[in-house]
């Protein structure tokens, strides 16, 4: 099998129409967002804040790679759609934690400036598949460097940059169009539209978290 949904070259299981395999990305998309607002809504932060930390985040490291190597692995939807919730129901627990610090007013224009971001993204994606099928090496490096930085300025020099949160954005906005560009270059199968929804589920939401703290500097 390949290693990543994005490879994928190969037709396995009925290839569906691509109105309906962008419906899938969507619902997929959708399904992980209620999930994350339904455990916000419901879970008492002050209970998660009484586990040890330290446990807290190598049971989330834990469950999110392995959603990710399910997600991989996995053609069969059904199978990649509990790989996917996996990385979802982590996501929504440490969402629940750093939401807690903001204003609800804030968390909400965070939200609507998120998602007018991601559907021009998409929108660009569509336009100019080929551009952005073209810029995934140098993403990958920028992310990566702006991560070795991120670590070194706070764990180093105890510092953070609002820069860095603008760099970061800028960045996940981008791989928004290119995983994006990615899902509609692979056979169209319900399969590959839920890993797909995965991927894009991480950058929309990392892109969130940004806007939300540059957001907050007002």
């Amino acid at each position: 099998m390949e290693t990543s949904v994005f490879n994928r070259t190969h037709v396995m299981g009925a290839q569906i129409s691509p109105s309906l395999y962008n419906l899938t990305i969507g619902l997929t998309l959708c399904w992980g967002f209620f999930v994350n607002w339904l455990m916000i809504v419901t879970i008492p932060v002050e209970s998660l804040y009484a586990f040890d930390l330290r446990i807290f985040f190598i049971g989330y490291f834990l469950c999110c790679m392995a959603g990710s190597f399910i997600l991989n692995r996995s053609e069969n939807p059904l199978v990649s759609f509990f790989g996917y919730n996996m990385i979802v129901v982590p996501f929504g627990l440490v969402l629940n934690l750093v939401l807690s610090h903001y204003d609800s007013a804030l968390v909400l224009e965070a939200m609507r400036v998120t998602g007018e971001i991601t559907f021009v993204m998409m929108l660009l994606g569509s336009m100019y598949p080929a551009f952005f099928l073209g810029i995934g090496r140098a993403l990958f490096f920028s992310l990566l460097i702006t991560v070795i930085v991120e670590a070194v300025e706070v764990f180093i020099f105890h510092r953070s940059h609002p820069m860095m949160d603008w760099v970061v954005a800028l960045i996940f906005s981008a791989y928004i169009g290119y995983d994006w560009a990615r899902a509609n270059a692979i056979p169209k199968t319900l399969d590959n539209a839920v890993d797909s929804a995965a991927a894009l589920y991480l950058d929309i939401i990392n892109l969130f978290l940004r806007i939300l703290r540059i957001l907050s500097r007002r």
